[in-house]
């Protein structure tokens, strides 16, 4: 099935309703104290946690696109139901985190939003809707048509590097337990050095969705995530939103080895395999590419 331009703007809008309906609901809930409980995910702990903020926003949500999935016969892949792989059946699927970044949501402070995108079955990415419920920043994005940022036309900036200006590297908290946590530290700088800047600063913080639109509003930047052996690193919904608003605002998206992501993978949402990278600079993507390389032939 083809979508027409006029589809995917109707669409585009019911995702974005859905979002920011749901991000009300949590920006209400912000300053309360909600149950946290276990569930299966990966290994880190922002895999493992979800509150019941987690799926009233999956409600809420489901309510405005389950009728669309009937209309344009889309199927669902949501993080907090099972997957029932009709994803890799139908044309389209919505893709739907309806809390991203929960840890930081249970912690109060910024990195958490609503992310939801359109994907083909081939894994391209073809709405993405992300809202921010703390500062009611909205970002969509619609594949050919261009990228937003509380409907003005986002595109990256290109900052000259200079003294005294940083260049920043963006990952989760897990992150600070790696093996390669040390030297990748020392790369970082190496790169900031090599590029002109002051040094490199590195943020340990957030949800994915709320990570990746960092660097396109604060840059220069860089939001990576190393692959690893055990299953987590993200799933589809982490990075679905965000890589439809990169590729529509001209910015760089990759796993980290400088290939397109898999959005759409066989087996399992999980992307541990192969990290992910996001850079509104090519020169910086190329370069961290190469780190990960030298780090894992050592």
């Amino acid at each position: 099935m083809r979508l027409s331009k006029d589809d995917l703007f109707l669409l585009s809008q019911c995702a974005i309703s859905a979002a920011c309906q749901a991000g009300q609901m949590i920006a209400g809930y912000s300053q309360r104290s909600v149950a946290v409980n276990a569930k299966d995910g990966g290994t880190s702990l922002a895999a493992q946690v979800v509150t019941e903020v987690d799926y009233l926003s999956q409600d809420i949500i489901l309510q405005v696109l389950q009728p669309t999935c009937a209309m344009f016969d889309l199927a669902l892949l949501t993080e907090e139901s099972p997957d029932d792989c009709e994803r890799l059946r139908k044309d389209f699927f919505w893709s739907i985190d309806p809390l991203d970044g929960t840890l930081p949501f249970i912690e109060s402070v910024p990195g958490y939003s609503v992310s939801i995108a359109l994907v083909s079955c081939d894994g391209i990415p073809t709405i993405g809707v992300v809202y921010d419920p703390l500062t009611q920043t909205l970002y969509h994005a619609i594949k050919g048509q261009g990228a937003w940022c509380n409907n003005q036309a986002l595109q990256p900036t290109v900052i000259s590097p200079s003294a005294g200006r940083t260049l920043t590297f963006i990952t989760d908290k897990s992150f600070a337990q790696d093996p390669l946590y040390q030297s990748t530290l020392a790369e970082l700088e190496h790169i900031s050095t090599i590029l002109g800047y002051d040094g490199a600063a590195i943020r340990l913080q957030g949800g994915a969705a709320m990570n990746a639109c960092q660097v396109l509003v604060s840059p220069p930047a860089c939001y990576f995530k190393f692959p690893k052996p055990q299953l987590g690193g993200g799933s589809i919904w982490d990075y679905a939103a965000t890589a439809c608003l990169f590729h529509e605002a001209g910015a760089f998206v990759s796993d980290i080895h400088g290939n397109p992501l898999a959005l759409n993978p066989v087996g399992s949402t999980f992307l541990n395999h192969c990290g992910v990278l996001y850079c509104a600079d090519q020169r910086i993507a190329d370069l961290m590419t190469q780190v990960f390389k030298n780090l894992t032939q050592e």
